[in-house]
């Protein structure tokens, strides 16, 4: 019988193949969960407790909608760290452009909130940090390889 983790990365496998996006809507409602428990509900992804979430801040580049979203990351030092993988899609996600055109933000990290600045990072900084994200959750190499050329690229939330 297939783990919990096993299962998750075989239906995020199956939906990415098919370009399934399962919409504002589940992203409202785990963005809810996460802020009412402070992240208890929608801290990391099932299966894989490496892969914690912390949500995203971020103010449209064209509209400028305040969005929040729920993305895996990873601690360096006293930065966070984020990938744009859009699962694997031949193009950014939204979330990226919108922070390039407005990099001073806020993030959530369980109960906490802090102020951050995004940047993209350095191709020496991405080389160090892609294994570590790799070993958290395995399908961001799914996610590379189907990524039709785009070298997914990984934001860095300084402190501010």
């Amino acid at each position: 019988m297939p783990s919990l983790g096993q299962l998750t990365a075989s239906i995020s496998q199956f939906a990415n193949e098919r370009g399934v996006y399962l919409g504002r809507r589940s992203t409202k409602i785990h963005v809810a969960l996460y802020r009412r428990t402070g992240g208890k509900i929608g801290g990391h992804l099932p299966g894989w407790p490496d892969a914690r979430i912390l949500l995203v801040d971020h103010k449209g580049a064209k509209s400028g909608t305040k969005r929040t979203s729920p993305l895996m990351y990873l601690e360096d030092g006293d930065v966070f760290a984020v990938v744009a993988s859009k699962a694997g899609q031949p193009t950014n996600p939204g979330w990226f452009y919108n922070l390039r055109a407005n990099p001073d933000t806020a993030i959530q990290v369980g109960s906490v909130v802090r102020q951050v600045r995004a940047r993209v990072a350095t191709e020496q900084d991405r080389d160090r940090l892609w294994p570590k994200f790799v070993a958290s959750y395995p399908g961001y190499n799914f996610f590379q390889s189907h990524a039709k050329g785009r070298k997914i690229p990984i934001v860095i939330l300084d402190p501010r």
